[in-house]
C-alpha cells in the first residue's frame, strides 16, 4: 500500500482511521445526552472537518488545502472526542479501549506529526 505522506505508515493510518470512526460514533452519541438536536450537527462537523480539510502531500485528494498545523488541530479535536466521549456513554472497558487507541494513534503518528508541523497548504 502506498501513502502520499512519506512518514505515514500502515499502523499510523489505521489507528488514525480508527480515531475518525470512533469520533464519528461517540461524538454524536455523547451529544444526544444533551439534546437530540445536536446529533446531526455534531456528525456533520466531525465528518466534514476530516473530509474537507487536507494538507497537500499528505493525502491524494484535496478539497480545501490547509497547512499541516490546521490539519493536526482537526485531528487533535477528534482525539479529544475519542478520549472523553466514551466515558460518558459506554462501559468503562470500552472507554479504556478508546483511550488506548488514542495513545497508540498519537505514538504511531509521531513521524507524520513532525512532518505535518512544517507542511504548507
Amino acid at each position: 500500500m502506498r501513502f502520499e505522506n512519506p512518514t505515514d505508515t500502515v499502523a499510523s493510518a489505521s489507528l488514525r482511521f480508527s480515531i475518525e470512526v470512533l469520533a464519528w460514533v461517540a461524538g454524536p452519541w455523547a451529544t444526544a445526552g444533551v439534546s437530540p438536536w445536536l446529533i446531526a450537527p455534531t456528525a456533520v462537523v466531525l465528518i466534514g472537518l476530516v473530509g474537507i480539510f487536507s494538507t497537500p502531500g499528505d493525502k491524494t485528494k484535496i478539497v480545501v488545502a490547509t497547512p499541516g498545523l490546521v490539519r493536526l488541530a482537526i485531528e487533535l479535536l477528534l482525539h479529544v472526542v475519542v478520549a472523553i466521549a466514551p466515558w460518558l456513554i459506554w462501559p468503562q472497558w470500552a472507554a479504556i479501549a478508546c483511550v488506548l487507541v488514542v495513545i497508540g494513534s498519537l505514538v504511531a503518528g509521531i513521524p507524520r506529526t513532525r512532518w505535518m508541523l512544517h507542511a504548507k497548504a
